[in-house]
């Protein structure tokens, strides 16, 4: 097989889809391998290790789409990609359908054949491909939140653990899973009071055992959520729902209630976000405000972090990278029920429910098409 890989071309996006040693394997495997000139150069890889590695380097994005059975990213495609959708290219990278409409329906009129990371669940219902940006995007929220706390960044003045005589900040996360643990250790070792809030009893009680009298834990209703909110400094939104849009668990008529220069840091921005009051941002314009209360709705998070980002990604992506290029998308489908929960688009379906449901649109079962 003949895989590409692209240089991504999201506002700050550095990230990349493939390391070197992944080239290697590949190489070794019998595939070909096409990268696209300084597709790496964000992420600290430079061309010449691509080369050493055994991939041919390509001067312009359209060489790569054209000549590639498999193109491998880590965002989704953006409006100036479109052009290079064809029947039958099968693209790998996250996908995050659900609120992208024009998205779906660019990859449905091309008939091309996509895998979402987000959606390949492993048979205990693990999520793989999305616990490694999870893990990274839940201890950045905390981070990310600590700077915009700070008054000349638009915040309330508050130092994340506080100091002796002085209270923490209220850290309140929506949601116990990856993001939400991981967002609990940063803030728990920076000295924060932690809330966590999820629906998941038995969630709660692992976070309880994990994280002992160090956290307090809440069954989430709209009256608790509610209640913490209002008496927040830092709001982490960490809700989770594989496929489909986040629900929005925190309402307007909330956020008018919390505390003037509070921090809300929605990590579910990338399905739609859990805040009503979301909308995507770059990292480029990271924040806004809405009723004197920031927003950082950043949809690449991990992307500040390109080096870390790219080999814990690739780490977990190349080996149903390597399942795909062995046997093709149909055969790997028929053997892996892992990445037959991944396709979301097949020859012109919608082969996801929880995009389908997200958008109104019509679901076609995988195994009726492939």
């Amino acid at each position: 097989m003949i895989v590409g890989v692209a240089k991504e071309i999201k506002d700050h996006e550095t990230r990349v889809g493939l390391v070197p040693s992944g080239v290697t394997a590949l190489r070794e495997a019998g595939h070909r391998v096409l990268v696209e000139s300084q597709a790496g150069a964000g992420s600290s890889i430079p061309d010449r290790e691509y080369v050493d590695a055994g991939a041919e380097i390509l001067a312009k994005p359209a060489e790569v789409w054209a000549k590639a059975d498999l193109v491998v990213k880590v965002k989704e495609p953006q409006p100036s990609e479109y052009v290079h959708f064809r029947p039958g290219l099968i693209l790998f990278t996250y996908l995050h359908l659900a609120p992208l409409p024009e998205l779906t329906g660019k990859l449905l009129a091309a008939k091309m054949n996509s895998v979402g990371y987000e959606t390949i669940r492993e048979a205990d219902g693990s999520l793989p491909l999305l616990t490694p940006m999870s893990e990274v995007a839940g201890r950045m929220a905390v981070q990310v939140g600590a700077v915009y706390l700070e008054r000349p960044n638009g915040g309330r003045g508050i130092l994340l653990g506080g100091v002796p005589g002085v209270a923490p900040a209220n850290v309140v996360i929506l949601g116990g899973g990856v993001v939400g643990h991981h967002a609990a250790k940063m803030a728990v070792g920076l000295g924060a009071h932690v809330t966590i809030i999820d629906r998941n009893l038995e969630r709660l009680r692992a976070l309880d055992d994990i994280h002992s009298s160090q956290v307090v834990t809440l069954a989430s209703n709209s009256f608790t959520v509610r209640d913490a909110v209002r008496m927040a400094d830092l709001v982490v939104g960490a809700v989770l729902i594989p496929g489909a849009s986040a629900p929005r668990l925190v309402r307007r008529e909330m956020v008018k209630t919390m505390k003037p220069g509070a921090v809300m840091v929605d990590v579910a921005i990338d399905q739609g976000g859990c805040f009503e009051t979301s909308h995507a941002t770059t990292h480029t314009d990271p924040i806004y405000f809405v009723d004197g209360v920031l927003h950082y709705c950043v949809s690449n998070m991990p992307a500040a972090v390109p080096h870390t980002s790219t080999f814990a990604l690739t780490n977990a992506t190349f080996p149903y990278l390597a399942e795909l290029c062995a046997k093709g998308l149909e055969r790997a489908c028929e053997d892996n029920p892992a990445i037959r929960e991944g396709v979301n688009t097949y020859t012109g379906h919608i082969t996801h429910p929880g995009v389908a449901e997200s958008q109104g649109a019509a679901f076609t079962e995988l195994a009726a098409v492939l």
